[in-house]
């Protein structure tokens, strides 16, 4: 299994617009952040986990002709907003698998209204294939998928374990059970803010505190905002074997 980093930045990004934030100034590659995303490529299959507004140009940068499969977290703009950008992989493809929940559907019908029409469709959009899941595992031909639903805040966010790999973004709590799907991972990838408490997100101290529970054999923190303080100097901070990710970080296992 091939993960690729993609985005690595909170709503934002990073460097934010019109911020003079010594962060958003800085010169170091691994400081800039795009939406968060992540691509994985298993068993001659592409993956990707959300597409938010940079999906575009993280297609571009990593040179990804072939997707067969996109999982949402959830609905908000910086993991969805990228959805209409899928039309290069329907054109060549003719076919988008999709995966998300009830609740994601509703939210991009009502965002992407022509994508979803029944009647008098814009010609050129993308036609979804979409599977909704729950809680249950699911299946991309023999790869499983093991939906892992926490809390963000005001509303429900799924990761996803695929083998020993975990991917979670936007979480503020995991309840015990479903803490109990991500034991035995090989990498973990989980959301890390700033060091101040955020109510729907987690912060150095609770992300860190996770990761004591679990003892994944590595952890790689997303979605991090300019206010964490600059890459190299976190790095230099955290426990061994856990560490920021960065844009384009690739991950072998």
């Amino acid at each position: 299994m091939k993960i690729t980093i993609l985005g690595t930045g909170t709503s934002q990004g990073i460097p934010v617009i019109g911020s003079d934030h010594p962060v958003c100034m800085s010169s170091d590659p691994k400081d800039k952040r795009q939406r968060v995303s992540a691509l994985i490529e298993i068993a001659g299959k592409t993956l990707v986990i959300d597409c938010g507004p940079d999906f575009r140009n993280q297609m571009l940068s990593n040179n990804v002709k072939k997707l067969d499969a996109l999982l949402f977290t959830h609905e908000h703009a910086d993991h969805t907003a990228g959805l209409d950008d899928l039309r290069p992989f329907y054109f060549r493809q003719g076919y988008l698998h999709c995966f998300m929940t009830e609740r994601v559907l509703a939210s991009l019908k009502e965002r992407f209204g022509y994508i979803f029409a029944t009647e008098n469709r814009y010609p050129g959009v993308p036609d979804l294939d979409i599977t909704l899941f729950e809680e249950q595992s699911f299946f991309i031909d023999d790869i499983e998928v093991i939906p892992v639903l926490a809390d963000h805040g005001f509303l429900p966010v799924h990761g996803f374990r695929i083998e020993n790999f975990a991917y979670m973004t936007d979480v503020k709590t995991i309840a015990l059970a479903e803490l109990d799907k991500l034991r035995g991972l090989d990498v973990l990838i989980i959301n890390m803010l700033r060091d101040e408490p955020h109510k729907t997100h987690l912060n150095r101290e609770e992300a860190l505190e996770i990761v004591d529970v679990l003892r994944p054999k590595k952890t790689y923190f997303t979605h991090i905002s300019h206010h964490l303080g600059f890459h190299a100097a976190v790095e230099e901070t955290l426990p061994a074997n856990v560490h920021l990710a960065y844009d384009n970080l690739v991950i072998n296992l």
